[in-house]
């Protein structure tokens, strides 16, 4: 890569859209007016549409100490996929709001969009639209993610039953393990410039932190295989705050068995470096972005053919408060230690 600086203030805002926009290639029927003009039409032929939206403060979020731009790119568009893909429905089109600093320059933007049109590739979804303006200091990201769903299709948070089955996807807790060692090797930097990061076999969870996926893969699964959850959501904020948000906005209680939540053995093997139990990660340390999702007991059965969701527990009335039971048989009330970035 050459190491040729343009700064974003020869090329104006005009030519700088033009620049990170133009060769975009719609990929989605709904898409009918993109890039270009004062707004983006979309036409979802009869199907309900799904709409969200995220921000990403530097700082805040992320810090571009250890985050590749192009990473970033990539992640800003998962992390709003998977909200949308929480909804059971598929993203179609995206929108991207940057504010930016002058210690940005023109190749940095094209390493940022590399990775938001690696993400539009890889999840069939067609950038549409957006805006640029400079930023006092740091970089500030919004997305808006539009998808569509069959009418009425959509799952909530809070249609959950009782005796339902509390099902989780893939594994918990890396991406917080990942970012652990991300502050540790950047204390080191900062104390010590010359020291090279330490990063031996920890690729699993920088790379969860790193460059996380949405489960597109799930929710295809419950098309083809006639599964319609009660309640989802995904996990960000941890898998204890999240439990709570279906427990709370379903009116219901849960039992949730600390030996059935699904954990990589990268995990594990990482967490024991820092001297903390994998199992608090799972629960309290978020970006994992796997879906949280309940189902009546008489669909298990057509969970069992897919080994990216583990049951680990099941839905109770509400007087039984959100409960779980440890490995070593003793119950405990679920406490959101979630993420909290407004703290």
């Amino acid at each position: 890569m050459s190491n040729e600086r343009t700064e974003i203030s020869s090329l104006g805002e005009f030519g700088l859209i033009d620049h990170l926009t133009k060769n975009i290639e719609l990929q989605n029927a709904s898409s009918l007016l993109g890039v270009g003009d004062d707004a983006a039409v979309i036409d979802h032929f009869g199907k309900q549409t799904v709409i969200t939206t995220d921000l990403l403060v530097e700082g805040v979020h992320f810090d571009l100490m250890y985050t590749p731009l192009k990473h970033l790119g990539y992640k800003s568009v998962v992390v709003n996929l998977s909200d949308i893909y929480a909804m059971n429905a598929m993203p179609t089109q995206i929108i991207i709001g940057l504010g930016i600093s002058n210690r940005f320059s023109v190749e940095a933007l094209d390493e940022f969009y590399e990775g938001v049109y690696a993400a539009c590739a890889a999840y069939d979804v067609d950038l549409v639209g957006g805006d640029t303006t400079s930023s006092q200091k740091g970089f500030i990201i919004s997305v808006t993610a539009v998808g569509e769903v069959a009418p009425d299709k959509y799952v909530k948070r809070s249609t959950a039953k009782k005796g339902d089955l509390l099902c989780v996807t893939g594994n918990l807790g890396a991406a917080y393990v990942g970012l652990l060692f991300m502050e540790r090797e950047k204390k080191i930097f900062v104390e010590s410039p010359g020291v090279q990061p330490d990063l031996e076999g920890e690729s699993y969870v920088i790379g969860k932190l790193l460059k996380p996926e949405a489960r597109k893969d799930i929710i295809e699964f419950f098309a083809q295989s006639g599964i319609m959850p009660t309640a989802m959501m995904d996990v960000s904020d941890g898998l204890s705050s999240e439990i709570l948000h279906i427990c709370q906005q379903s009116n219901l209680g849960c039992v949730l068995y600390e030996d059935k939540i699904p954990i990589a053995e990268e995990m594990k093997t990482a967490a024991y470096k820092f001297e903390i139990d994998p199992t608090a990660c799972a629960l309290s340390g978020g970006e994992d972005y796997e879906l949280l999702f309940t189902l009546p007991q008489a669909d298990y059965d057509k969970l069992v053919l897919n080994e990216q969701i583990s049951v680990i527990g099941y839905m109770t009335e509400p007087e039984q408060k959100p409960t779980i039971i440890t490995k070593g048989g003793s119950k405990h009330p679920i406490t959101a230690q979630g993420w909290n970035h407004l703290k």
